[in-house]
């Protein structure tokens, strides 16, 4: 049993529409695949369908982002309601903040001296362009020499070019995930590439407030971070998550099943939705 909780399509900042996405996934020899777009449900319907046609399971995500003290976060959310009012209401204003932000940010770059083809970045994807839409097209007109560079030298909280927009607080959003039937996972919470990561402490205190589980097996964690992690999930009674972070190919090496969740992991997480086996 192959089982990938997190990845993305071009709904949000992904290359491949949610079929292709599920379609690839099968091809690739997993049995469950979770889309888990950036503040959006809109790839849902397409991805389920996909499934059903490929014989893969899909399950149904959302990749929140939220804030944590004043950190920016990234939350997994499992199977949860979309028309449940709390949840509306976060996704409703997320996209009207994301749009505000996009906005904002060409003029902001072009004061910069740092232009980019607007109407290019905003036809990349199905859903609102991301900041990641925008660092790819900063590579392109050659200002940066990666992504990376991009949100390290402009894009990131406390950088020039940085443009805020509306996030829940990490605490509220782990409340309205599991009120609207859904559970939740903390992504990647020792990535340090654009911020501090997550410490034991702080996870104890998720846990307090209704966290389900954390991404332990993510290509930003080193081993050790990843047997760290496993130290903590293990004391807290947290559900452990294995996950590629997939975007095609607007991220490289986090291939479809690079890291997968552990059978007995996903069941206890999404319950009957992941079969028995003894795979």
């Amino acid at each position: 049993m192959r089982i990938d909780l997190h990845t993305h399509s071009n709904i949000s900042d992904g290359s491949d529409d949610p079929a292709e996405l599920v379609r690839k996934a099968a091809a690739t020899g997993l049995d469950v695949v979770a889309l888990t777009d950036h503040d959006t449900v809109d790839g849902w319907d397409e991805a389920l369908e996909a499934g059903q046609r490929h014989g893969i399971t899909v399950v149904t995500g959302i990749e929140f982002s939220v804030t944590d003290l004043g950190s920016g976060r990234h939350l997994l959310g499992y199977l949860v309601d979309p028309r449940h009012e709390r949840i509306a209401e976060i996704l409703g204003r997320a996209a009207s903040s994301r749009a505000d932000r996009i906005d904002a940010l060409f003029p902001r770059l072009s004061e910069l001296g740092l232009s980019v083809d607007e109407q290019r970045v905003r036809a990349s994807g199905e859903g609102i362009p991301s900041r990641k839409h925008v660092a790819k097209a900063m590579v392109e007109a050659g200002h940066v020499a990666d992504e990376d560079e991009a949100f390290a030298e402009w894009l990131n909280e406390g950088k020039p070019a940085y443009v805020e927009r509306y996030r829940p607080d990490i605490v509220d959003a782990i409340a309205a995930i599991r009120e609207a039937g859904g559970v939740s996972v903390i992504a990647h919470p020792r990535d340090t590439r654009r911020g501090p990561g997550v410490d034991d402490e702080r996870l104890a205190e998720l846990a307090g407030a209704g966290l389900d589980g954390v991404e332990v097996d993510h290509q930003a964690h080193s081993p050790d971070v990843r047997g760290a992690l496993r130290d903590v999930t293990d004391r807290l009674g947290l559900v452990v998550t294995g996950s590629s972070d997939y975007h095609g190919t607007r991220k490289t090496d986090h291939d479809l099943g690079c890291n997968l969740t552990a059978p007995d992991q996903g069941r206890a997480l999404l319950g009957d939705l992941i079969p028995l086996t003894n795979g």
